[in-house]
Parts: structure tokens; C-alpha cells; sequence
């Protein structure tokens, strides 16, 4: 007998060789199933030593299961076992036997094994399997390991005379369904997990388990014989397999657990296990990181099994449900078939390449197909090789193209089809450079692709009907262009110079000012549309950094425009490109900030030159006209109105003005500190108002209360009266706002007055923990103070990571220096901020108390 510390020692000496041999950057793709299979054999092994040592007798087997069962055992995955048993031995009837199991189980344990074990008969495998597709899906993958062939063998048997094929099927792609809904349906998730995401290992998993329980073939190979595989398609299966295999293994390996995620922490280890490096041998850094180098062949693998799968599948289907309903025809070239596209001849694209891009223009324009075939996938697949310079070159398939792109309906399915099956990147070779590109800003979460795919839905939704209620104004000024095409052109091409160095809207303008000349755009949309690709992100950059109650911002902006019909689409690109880079960065209050950049601008276009005496009287009417239906007391708004600037009636709306005036003029001239919160009228968050007397720590008080509260400020807007009050109003916002309206607005009133009245010295701000992207992919403080056009103020601009407690850390610095605030505009960009304050103060006059309040702000934000 063979001694279990010894055994647990030879085993994992064994299993350490192969870990080793897996971790090094040596052995390529072509060598991991080799070191995966030899864990499983190194598993065996042990498993056939314990089995006999444990004294159980041939009537039961011993089979491997799962993943096991492929004999693909990963570094640190759990050894899936079946025990099985004849019908007539049960382990509660026989104490012995259960004694010899519970011993043979425990020194699995023992041994170093990671045992996933179960105990049954025959019969209980198959009652479990019917009720049970994951059991149903681990018993297909069984294999023998020891003990009684016979029984095995009976087993097996009985296994598939039972197994229905078809519906076998239909629950692993049901099942496959809900796993890619999980994972929102795409393979470019920033963080994937390469065994469950879309286009990872169990992508592949699924094809065999249908096949095999079809009786197709169990490998890649008896696929390929059976024809449901091209030799060429089984090359690619093998290759992208091996790829994922040992992505996989170097994550258990690195992580020392069984992690399956590509977490941002763990990319550049993977990364440089595979010889990736951020640094050139002269220690320069290199444009490209390691982990952006492994990120993007991950994702055009991952990409390559997303298409094989979704082919390889429909064909299983199309043997296991042949479709009786004859093929109608759509023109020379394609049928409809079964709802899908179908080309008439295996060898259509060899022969006619320009029914490639025709595909696409088809799926368009055929009412009631939902996608393409299996022998139009495949082809399509297998006909990448043709679409060369001379094929994109070709004035037919420029044309198709350009017809694509102007068709009324259907662009958004159309070019989701052409990424997923290659051809957008194969014909436009400038969009396939950013294929499967992260993007490391901290609040993009898709690559550069699938965010252009994004920015294209939602231009596409603001010209259909259906969706008029989710952007109002969006869909208004949608229904007054003629030319929509001329936006789509804008959004593919907006953020195709990414990761190139330099400004990529200027690069972008120069690659689409050469697609609009390529493809016979007319030169006024060409005009157009270079101009929203260089300017794509002006608008934003306006109204999120800049003071809109400034006539001379507006000025400047209208002229940048030039037209209405250029605001108007820079307009819509704009919020089609905010909403694209995360759900989490856009909300209500950067959506009024446009839309209030966008009317002002277009009255000044209209040529109402911008007027601060004429803004200010029609403010003040309108906010009399709401004061009178509140029934406010005659003339009650004098004695509070003048107090206050045209700064203050310039930077609030009518109703804002109206609400300030409700709630302070009953108590002004009292001496009181006055705290109100109300729902944001925007809909989404509060809108808090602070009145008091004015002192040069109240914004960081009030900001300390916030951030103690959880509370994110989107916007303040700071106001001194000329009695030396303070009339501070901010929009934040809560995650538990929807559903605890009333108790936060009371909490908010009651406690930031206390917090405002309080007269100690500032609390020292919150170090809070940062997120793990954040660590990932830090962001160098930047802060830029410059004096503002008219010489008067400073505008203090500060990019940093985000983190709880970095704006009070921010006002604490500036109340230090005793600098005194105007307005605050705080653009939280996913895990990024960039906010802007609008600012004065004696220390700002002098070089050397300006470098250290600079200092102490870089020291703030680190």
C-alpha cells in the first residue's frame, strides 16, 4: 500500500512539473491540451491507486465526469468522479461498502485532489439526468477511469437509448442563450470570463455535447467527417480552442485559484506569460500594452467562436430538424430559407464576390428575414480571404456599400451582422485596426467597436417612432433631418482613429474626408460630415466645462457652428455618443446642459445676438408669472431680488429662481440659515438649496456632509448676495433616492443645517478605497488654472481618478487659500472626474501662494 503522504507528494510533485511547463512563455497554444490532458492523466493515476487501496470490489466503476471526463483538467478545477453502482447495491444497505466509499472519497482529499464525487446507481444517473440538463450534460462527457467495464458499458447503453437528441439541443441552446444575456450578449466585455462569456470555452463546449448526443461525433475531427465542419473551419475551432485553453490555465496559475475571469488585475500578468511587454528593450513605452495586446487577440478569438459556434449550431439544427418548406426566391443570387438568407450556391462568393456586401443589402430590404443561414455563414466565413485591397477598391462594392448605409431601415442589424461575420472590417480596413480595442479612460466600457456600434443604435432610435420616448427633444429634431445617413457616417467614423496617438478627431476627419471622396458623398454632407467627426467632442466639452450664462461662450460656440443644421446633428451625435460609452455616464443633468448649450446656441444662429439684459428681464417674468401661482405675497420677491446680481438670474432658470424666491423670501432679513430639498426638477436626484451667511469654508462644509451622506454632486452653482449671504444650490444624487424620497430630503434639510451651522475646524477628508479598474488603469492628476477670457476670474479645471472624498479634499484645499467660488461643474466620467470651478480670490494674484495652492490640490488628489 502505497503511503497517502507519499502519494500526495508524488502527485503534487508531478502535477508542478506540468504547472510549470504550462506558466512558461515557451509553450504556445499548440502545447497546453498536451499539459492538460497529462493533469488528467496525473489525476488517473492517483485516482486507480486510491480506488484499489480502498478495497473497492469490481461490481462498481469509477468514471470521470464534466470537464474531467474530456480529460481536460485545469490547474487548480475540481476532479469530477462518479462512483456508479449496480442497481442492486445501495450504500445505505451495506454498511461496508458505504465505509469503503466514505474512505475512498476522503483520501481523494487527502491525496491533493480537488473531488467533486457523487454516488449512484444506473438507474438513479438516469432519473437525475432526465430531471436535470446539467446532469444530463455531465454524463454525456462521462469516460472510465476503473473498475467494472461491464457495468460502465450497461450504463452507457442505457444513457442514450434514452437521451433525446432534440431536445437536448433545445435546452443547451436555451441554456446558452441565457448565459450570453448574462453577459449582455457580447464576447468585449472589458473583464470576460473565457470559459463562460459569449465566445468562450463553453461556446465550443456546446457544439460537441449537441453533436455527440446527435451521434454526429464527440471531436472536431468526427465533426469534420461527418460534414458538419470544413477542414478550414476545424483548423480555426482548434486553434482559437487552444488559445482560450491557455488563457485559462495561466489565470489558475497566476490567481493560484480558480479564476476564470481576465480581471483587470490579473491582464498584464496573463499578458506577459504570453511574451507581451508595455516596455521596448531600450525601456521606452511602448504605444500598446501588454495587456492590450492580449485583451484584443482574446476578443478577435473569442469573435472567431462566436461566428463558428453560431454556424456549426444552426447546422446540428438543420440535420436534427430538416426544414420540408421549400426555398423562396429573393433574387439570382439567395433564397429565403426558413426566415433566413441563403445563398443559391456553396460558391457563390468565389464566383460573384460582389454578392458579399449584397448579402447585407438584402437582409435590409426582405421584409420578415431574421438572419442568415448556415451556408451563407459559412461562406461567408470561408470567402474572408477575397475581400483584398482590389475588392474594397471596386466602384460595385462601393456603391453597395453607400446603398447600405442610405437605406431607411435596418442599418443597425446590418452592420452588427457585418462586425460579427467580419466583412465591416474586411471592406472598411480602417475600422478593422480598432476591432476588439480597449479602451483605458476609465469610462468607455466597451471597445472601441462595439462603442461605434452603440453610438449607431442609438442614432438609429432617435429617427424610429417606437423609441420617440426615450430622447423626446432627440426625436423632434431627428424628424426634421432628410439625409439621417450623413449621421451614420459620422458615428462610424468618429472614434475610428483611436489608439493611434494625436488627436484622434483629426485623424478621424482625414480618414473619412477619404471615405466620403472614395464612395461619391456629396461635398456638402462630406462637409458635414467631417466636420461632427473633428468636432465630436466639442459640444460636450462646452456645456459640461464652460459658464453657458456667459453671452461670449455662446458666441464663440455659434460660431463654431456655423449653421443650424451642424448644431443640430453635432447636437445628436453628441448625446448618441455619451449615451454609447457607459449606462453609467450619462444622466438627467448632462442631458440639460446640452439641450440648454443646444437653444441658446440656436437663438444666436437665428441671430438674437445674446443679450444678458434681455435673458435676465425674461427670467424674471417668468418666475413672477410661477410666484403668482403659489400666491407669494404682493412684491414679496423685492427685498431678495435686490440682492442678487445678473450673475445669479444668468446661471438659474425661471423656475429655479421661482423656487429660491418660495422658500427664502418669508424668513429674509431674519438672520436664519435656510436648507431646502426638493426632487430635481430634471427628474432624477435632488436639488438642494442653501442660503446663510457667507464664509470661506461653507463649500467645503457643505461638501463634507455630502460625501459623509453618500450623496454625488453633479452640479453646484455658487452665489454671494450683496448682503453677504450665500445662495448655494447643488444637484446630487443617491442610489436610494427612487424609493426613499421623502425620508432624504428631510434627512438632507435637517442635517446639513446643523452641518452649515457648524463652526470647528474642517474634518480631515476620507481616504476611500479605489476601484480596482481605477488601480488598473490610474490617471495622472492634471490640474490646468487659467485666468478666463475677460481676465476677471480663474477657471480651475482638475482630472483625476475618481474616489469618496476627493471633492471635499478639493474644497477643503480651496478654503485653506480662502478662494472664493462661483460655480462648480462636476463631470464624473465613469471612474473618471473632470470638474471645473469657476473661482477668485487674493491668492490667485501672486505666483508663489498659486503654486502651493496648486501643489496642495495635486496632494489632495493623489
Amino acid at each position: 500500500m502505497t503511503d497517502p503522504i507519499e502519494l500526495r507528494a508524488r502527485y503534487r510533485a508531478d502535477k508542478a512539473k506540468v504547472m510549470i511547463a504550462l506558466a512558461s512563455p515557451d509553450t504556445s497554444t499548440r502545447g497546453v491540451n498536451t499539459a492538460l490532458r497529462q493533469l488528467s492523466s496525473l489525476a488517473d493515476a492517483t485516482l486507480k491507486t486510491l480506488w484499489r487501496q480502498a478495497g473497492l470490489a469490481s461490481p462498481m466503476a469509477l468514471a470521470a465526469v464534466g470537464g474531467f471526463g474530456r480529460s481536460e483538467l485545469f490547474p487548480n478545477s475540481d476532479v469530477d468522479v462518479l462512483v456508479l453502482l449496480p442497481d442492486n447495491k445501495a450504500p445505505e444497505d451495506d454498511e461496508s461498502l458505504k465505509e469503503k466509499i466514505e474512505t475512498f472519497i476522503g483520501s481523494c482529499w487527502d491525496a491533493g485532489l480537488e473531488i467533486g464525487s457523487s454516488v449512484r446507481s444506473v438507474t438513479e444517473c438516469l432519473a437525475e439526468a432526465a430531471n436535470d440538463v446539467t446532469v444530463q450534460t455531465s454524463l454525456l462527457e462521462a469516460r472510465l477511469i476503473t473498475g467494472n467495464a461491464d457495468l460502465y458499458a450497461d450504463f452507457q447503453n442505457r444513457f442514450y437509448t434514452v437521451l433525446d437528441p432534440k431536445a437536448f439541443f433545445v435546452a443547451k441552446t436555451l441554456e446558452m442563450s441565457q448565459r450570453h444575456h448574462k453577459f449582455e450578449d457580447t464576447p468585449y466585455a472589458l473583464e470576460p470570463n473565457c470559459k463562460e462569456s459569449p465566445g468562450g470555452l463553453r461556446d465550443l463546449q456546446v457544439i460537441l455535447w449537441t453533436a455527440k448526443a446527435a451521434g454526429f461525433g464527440g471531436n472536431w475531427d468526427a465533426l469534420a467527417k461527418n460534414g458538419l465542419a470544413t477542414p478550414f473551419e476545424v483548423s480555426q475551432l482548434k486553434r482559437n480552442e487552444a488559445l482560450l485553453h491557455l488563457v485559462r490555465a495561466r489565470l489558475h496559475i497566476i490567481s493560484n485559484r480558480r479564476e476564470d475571469r481576465l480581471v483587470f488585475d490579473l491582464q498584464t500578468a496573463v499578458a506577459e506569460s504570453f511574451g507581451y511587454s508595455s516596455v521596448a528593450p531600450d525601456g521606452s513605452r511602448l504605444p500598446v500594452r501588454a495587456s492590450e495586446a492580449l485583451m484584443r487577440r482574446y476578443y478577435w478569438s473569442a469573435k472567431a467562436v462566436t461566428q463558428l459556434n453560431q454556424i456549426l449550431l444552426l447546422n446540428i439544427n438543420e440535420r436534427l430538424n430538416p426544414s420540408e418548406r421549400e426555398p423562396q426566391r429573393i433574387n439570382d443570387r439567395f433564397n429565403e430559407k426558413g426566415g433566413m438568407i441563403d445563398v443559391v450556391s456553396d460558391d457563390l462568393y468565389q464566383r460573384e464576390p460582389h454578392a458579399i456586401l449584397e448579402t447585407f443589402l438584402v437582409y435590409q430590404t426582405t421584409v420578415g428575414v431574421k438572419g442568415l443561414s448556415t451556408r451563407t455563414l459559412r461562406a461567408l466565413f470561408n470567402a474572408r480571404g477575397l475581400m483584398d485591397s482590389k475588392f474594397r477598391s471596386d466602384p460595385v462594392n462601393r456603391a453597395t456599400f453607400r446603398s447600405i448605409l442610405m437605406q431607411p431601415d435596418g442599418i443597425t442589424h446590418a452592420m452588427r451582422l457585418m462586425n460579427q461575420t467580419s466583412v465591416l472590417g474586411r471592406y472598411l480596413w480602417v475600422f478593422r485596426k480598432i476591432v476588439g480595442q480597449m479602451q483605458h479612460d476609465l469610462f468607455h466600457v466597451y471597445t472601441v467597436d462595439q462603442h461605434i456600434l452603440m453610438v449607431l443604435r442609438n442614432i438609429r432610435r432617435f429617427f424610429i417612432a417606437e423609441h420617440s420616448h426615450e430622447y423626446p427633444f432627440c426625436a423632434q429634431l431627428a424628424s426634421g433631418l432628410d439625409r439621417p445617413w450623413v449621421l451614420y457616417i459620422a458615428a462610424l467614423f468618429h472614434d475610428i482613429a483611436k489608439g493611434r496617438g494625436g488627436d484622434h478627431s483629426e485623424l478621424g476627419a482625414v480618414e473619412v474626408r477619404r471615405f466620403c471622396k472614395q464612395h461619391d458623398i456629396e461635398k456638402e454632407d462630406a462637409t458635414l460630415v467631417e466636420f461632427l467627426v473633428t468636432e465630436h467632442l466639442t459640444m460636450s466639452r462646452v456645456a459640461q466645462k464652460s459658464d453657458l450664462s456667459d453671452p461670449d461662450v455662446i458666441e464663440a460656440f455659434a460660431k463654431r457652428m456655423g449653421n443650424e443644421r451642424h448644431l443640430t446633428t453635432l447636437y445628436l451625435l453628441t448625446v448618441a455618443d455619451i449615451r454609447g460609452t457607459s449606462p453609467k455616464v450619462w444622466n438627467a443633468w448632462k442631458g440639460k446642459l446640452l439641450e440648454d448649450l443646444y437653444r441658446l446656441t440656436l437663438r444666436a444662429l437665428g441671430g438674437q445676438a445674446p443679450s444678458r439684459e434681455a435673458e435676465v428681464g425674461a427670467r424674471k417674468r417668468e418666475a413672477l408669472i410661477q410666484l403668482a401661482l403659489h400666491a407669494l405675497p404682493f412684491e414679496a420677491h423685492k427685498a431678495l431680488w435686490s440682492t442678487l446680481d445678473v450673475g445669479y438670474f444668468m446661471r438659474h432658470d425661471a423656475g429655479d429662481i421661482a423656487w429660491h424666491t418660495r422658500q427664502i423670501s418669508r424668513f429674509f432679513g431674519r438672520g436664519m440659515t435656510i436648507v431646502r430639498a426638493r426632487r430635481s426638477p430634471l427628474g432624477e436626484g435632488l436639488q438642494v438649496l442653501v442660503y446663510t451667511p457667507d464664509c470661506s469654508d461653507l463649500f467645503a462644509r457643505i461638501c463634507g456632509y455630502f460625501d459623509r451622506s453618500n450623496l454625488s454632486i453633479l452640479d453646484a452653482r455658487v452665489h454671494t448676495a450683496n448682503n453677504g449671504y450665500a445662495l448655494d444650490t447643488f444637484q446630487v444624487i443617491s442610489s436610494g433616492l427612487s424609493t426613499h424620497y421623502r425620508e432624504l430630503t428631510g434627512m438632507v434639510e435637517s442635517e446639513l443645517s446643523r452641518a452649515v451651522a457648524d463652526t470647528g475646524p474642517l474634518g480631515p477628508p476620507s481616504r476611500g478605497r479605489v476601484s480596482r479598474r481605477v488601480k488598473s488603469f490610474p490617471i495622472a492628476p492634471r490640474i490646468t488654472l487659467r485666468p478666463d477670457e475677460k481676465a476677471q476670474r480663474w477657471l480651475l479645471n482638475i482630472a483625476s481618478s475618481d474616489r469618496v472624498g476627493l471633492l471635499y479634499g478639493i474644497a477643503r484645499v480651496l478654503a485653506k487659500y480662502k478662494i472664493n467660488l462661483q460655480l462648480a461643474k462636476i463631470a464624473t466620467l465613469g471612474e473618471r472626474v473632470d470638474d471645473t470651478f469657476l473661482i477668485q480670490g487674493d491668492a490667485l494674484s501672486h505666483n508663489r501662494t498659486q503654486i502651493a495652492l496648486e501643489t496642495e490640490l495635486l496632494e489632495a488628489l493623489k
